[in-house]
């Protein structure tokens, strides 16, 4: 059961209520690079992302948001540090939300007016905070960097803007430890019902961050705790969403999108198994199918193992079988298998509406 928060609107995403958690990622382009810019957020769009972050790290940048508004299709947030007029010039030229620390946003008149400027636009804030810049003062208080201390900073900085009035907020805090992460998750989520966005900050590679991702965001989740997540890796943006995707599908918190499950490998693998699970993996995007699809490497156990797939192929010597709803449907060359599975998916919905021996299925 998901904790209940309040419904905020970002863009034309709403998160937070009932609404779905929404997967975020951030470019990694220099934002002031329109067409750069432009081409990174559209191929995340593909790949399933819901609202997409730019770095505003001066005012070239934040005009910017203007030109890559005009061609994208999800909410864009402005990630702003220190400087209280990129906020409010981002937010002039499209932002559709805004991430700062009212820590460092300046004096108290800064911060007034940024949240000014977001109030008349209807535009929400997030307020994040990292582990690694908690405030010399709640370090000394417990001891150390600790949950507890990232949650009192970030209710310290929501209450600064709640001074003014206003309280279309998102919270974020983050961490690269991921136990402490999951417990000033838990703490936060009994004291506040903002929307909470999600994530491991500085998890690393492609491989060990989404170890850490998937453990962190795992407990987080499981929870019911989380609105909106990032899966932030050292590589491509793209392979955030499909990690993301990958974590909430495994917590039965998103349907859609076929799933791929492959056996590990064994001596009696007598195909290139690696490779042709990971063409599967890639090739399988391309299809708006909520279906399982498994890849094993023999025929003596594949068709066994696939039996709980709705669709499976097995290499063998030579040929592959095609398994349909755990029954073997047709035998095709060993080389044709990658081409025999895309003609199934291809044809998947039409298919599936009979059993293998022709009848209707009920």
């Amino acid at each position: 059961m998901r904790m209940k928060t309040r419904e905020i609107k970002i863009g034309n995403v709403s998160i937070g209520g009932n609404h779905p958690i929404a997967i975020q990622s951030m470019t990694n382009t220099r934002t002031q690079d329109v067409e750069a810019t432009v081409a990174q957020i559209l191929r995340l769009e593909r790949a399933g992302c819901q609202i997409v972050r730019c770095t505003v790290p001066d005012m070239e940048a934040a005009r910017a948001f203007s030109e890559i508004k005009k061609q994208i299709h999800i909410p864009l947030v402005a990630d702003i540090h220190f400087d209280y007029r990129l906020a409010i010039a981002a937010m002039e030229n499209g932002a559709d939300k805004i991430r700062i620390n009212p820590g460092n946003i300046g004096s108290a008149e800064h911060l007034k007016a940024v949240v000014e400027a977001a109030r008349e636009r209807g535009i929400p804030i997030r307020v994040g905070v990292n582990s690694g810049s908690l405030e010399k003062e709640l370090v000394e208080k417990y001891g150390g960097v600790t949950a507890e201390g990232l949650v009192e900073s970030a209710l310290d900085k929501v209450r600064m803007i709640e001074e003014y009035g206003y309280q279309n907020l998102v919270i974020s805090i983050k961490s690269s430890d991921v136990l402490m992460c999951v417990r000033a998750h838990e703490l936060i989520s009994t004291q506040t019902d903002y929307p909470l966005h999600v994530g491991i900050t500085e998890a690393g590679t492609v491989q060990s961050g989404n170890i850490k991702s998937a453990i962190g965001l795992g407990l987080i989740l499981h929870q019911g705790i989380g609105d909106t997540i990032r899966v932030s890796l050292t590589g491509d943006p793209a392979e955030e969403i499909r990690s993301a995707k990958q974590i909430l599908r495994t917590l039965g918190l998103r349907k859609g999108g076929i799933e791929v499950v492959s056996c590990p490998t064994c001596g009696r693998t007598s195909i290139d198994l690696i490779s042709l699970a990971n063409q599967v993996e890639t090739m399988v995007e391309e299809f708006p199918l909520d279906i399982k699809v498994a890849v094993m490497g023999c025929v003596v156990n594949g068709p066994g193992e696939a039996r709980e797939a709705d669709l499976g192929i097995c290499g063998g010597k030579g040929e592959g079988l095609i398994i349909r709803h755990g029954e073997v449907v047709r035998r095709v060359p060993e080389e044709h298998l990658l081409d025999a599975l895309r003609y199934e998916l291809e044809h998947w919905e039409t298919k599936n509406q009979y059993d293998v021996t022709g009848g209707r299925k009920e």
